[in-house]
């Protein structure tokens, strides 16, 4: 073995293994203090760097595990192999300069959290993976949306986006449930029963399941079913509604994850409710508080894109109101309708919302029945704009959706209901205004039955 001195400090040599400033008995470690420049590193060990001040290089060729834990620089590529790894730690910067493009050969797995662990400090083009949405998502330096994958429904007929709707008065309370595909005009077919007759309850789904909650049989209950929507069947027992009660929400206001129940009306003692509540879709079990709207009220209506729910008008409540499906409180103001009305139906994609039909407020004489729709921009308040009119004035109908189109179904013929349910199913493309059109017809006349889909409010971009 030789030791050479060269300016300060010294190297050892032996067995081709260098060591700079180091005992004899730790020949083949390298330390480094102060400034190191060189136009290649290639690591054939496990290293630890741990001072990097001025440190670059051309490249840093990582054969095995290395560890950043202060600063390093390259103006080249970082190149990792196949089953190593590069850690960098929370103290650590690493600046790439002059880089075109990078290959990975196995796997990429990109930030991953959920709303609450997106920090503050976001810059435009940053991308993660969305634990609470269950997708991508980007900010475009105004706010994060989300990616939504767009099938080709034409030549994919067997992707999904079927629409269901269960229960109603058919008068009587119904247990029936229909489906039909949202791309397709066309009748609708049958699904298969609900465990309750099941009227003036609400709905809400994710991509596999529809769930029922509350409404009249004809006493109130408190019971959440649940369809698997892609296999026809009878549905199955979920859980329970924090109250038993009737005249809730729609349907629609739901993300991939949560389903959301709110308003709604108890008999005795005569109660108009507040209440929101959610329950995680893919979980069988009781629903959980999430907070209150802003008054007791019934017969509103309700959407939602993949983040915010909206609440519309109802008997009581006089506007418009949404909430973050990801978090719980209570809803805010969100805007004021085109009309003061309740009892009707409502729609979404993942940019606009669509409500229609329904009935006058006491504000308005002679209670009629409406035909006119409006939209507004989800993630934007403000107020309801002019869509345009469905193919005829109905109450109490029942409103689902796909990425594209949406379709209102049934309802009351005329003021006051009692053997006036309507069969009939209109729709509409939801980014272009304009008279509904023709879709086909339900098994049976329904009104104040629920209404869900695999793909309401751009779920799964269909």
């Amino acid at each position: 073995m030789a030791t050479f001195r060269v300016g300060v400090g010294s190297f050892n040599i032996k067995d081709g293994a260098v060591g700079f400033g180091t005992d004899t008995d730790g020949l083949g470690n390298l330390k480094v203090k102060g400034v190191t420049k060189t136009t290649d590193i290639k690591v054939s060990g496990a290293s630890t760097l741990t001072r990097y001040s001025g440190f670059a290089a051309d490249n840093i060729n990582q054969l095995e595990n290395i560890t950043l834990t202060s600063e390093v620089g390259t103006i080249g590529d970082i190149v990792v192999g196949v089953g190593t790894s590069v850690i960098i730690s929370s103290a650590s910067t690493v600046t790439v300069g002059a880089v075109e493009s990078v290959s990975i050969g196995t796997h990429f797995s990109p930030p991953t959290g959920g709303i609450e662990e997106r920090g503050q400090d976001f810059v435009e083009g940053m991308m993660r993976f969305n634990t609470d949405l269950n997708t991508m998502e980007f900010y475009n330096g105004n706010e994060w949306r989300q990616f939504t994958y767009t099938s080709d429904i034409q030549n994919s007929p067997s992707s999904s986006g079927r629409a269901l709707v269960a229960g109603g008065e058919t008068p009587s309370n119904s247990s029936s449930i229909d489906f039909f595909n949202i791309s397709t005009n066309g009748n609708a077919n049958r699904f298969g029963n609900l465990t309750n007759t099941y009227a003036q309850g609400a709905s809400c789904s994710s991509r596999t399941r529809g769930l029922f909650g509350g409404g009249r049989t004809p006493s109130v209950i408190n019971n959440i079913e649940y369809t698997t929507i892609p296999s026809e069947g009878n549905s199955i027992d979920f859980g329970d509604l924090t109250l038993a009660r009737r005249r809730m929400t729609g349907g629609g206001l739901s993300s991939s994850i949560r389903g959301i129940f709110a308003a709604g009306f108890v008999p005795s003692p005569s109660l108009d409710v507040n209440i929101i509540e959610y329950v995680e879709i893919a979980t069988i079990g009781n629903s959980l508080d999430f907070g209150d709207l802003s008054v007791g009220s019934w017969y509103v209506s309700s959407f939602s894109s993949p983040t915010r729910g909206v609440i519309t008008e109802g008997s009581d409540l006089p506007t418009m109101e949404f909430i973050t499906i990801s978090s719980k409180g209570n809803s805010v103001t969100f805007g004021d309708s085109t009309v003061t009305a309740a009892g009707r139906q409502s729609c979404s994609n993942a940019v606009r919302g669509i409500t229609a039909g329904g009935y006058g407020s006491a504000t308005t004489p002679g209670l009629p029945l409406l035909r006119s729709i409006e939209f507004v921009t989800i993630a934007s308040s403000g107020n309801g704009q002019v869509f345009g009119d469905l193919t005829r004035s109905s109450s109490y109908g029942q409103a689902t959706s796909s990425n594209t189109r949406g379709v209102f179904t049934g309802g009351y013929a005329t003021v006051g209901g009692g053997a006036n349910e309507s069969n009939t199913i209109d729709f509409v493309v939801i980014s272009s205004a304009g008279t509904a059109q023709d879709f086909g017809d339900l098994t049976e006349g329904k009104a104040a039955a629920g209404a869900c889909s695999d793909c309401h409010g751009g779920l799964g971009g269909y």
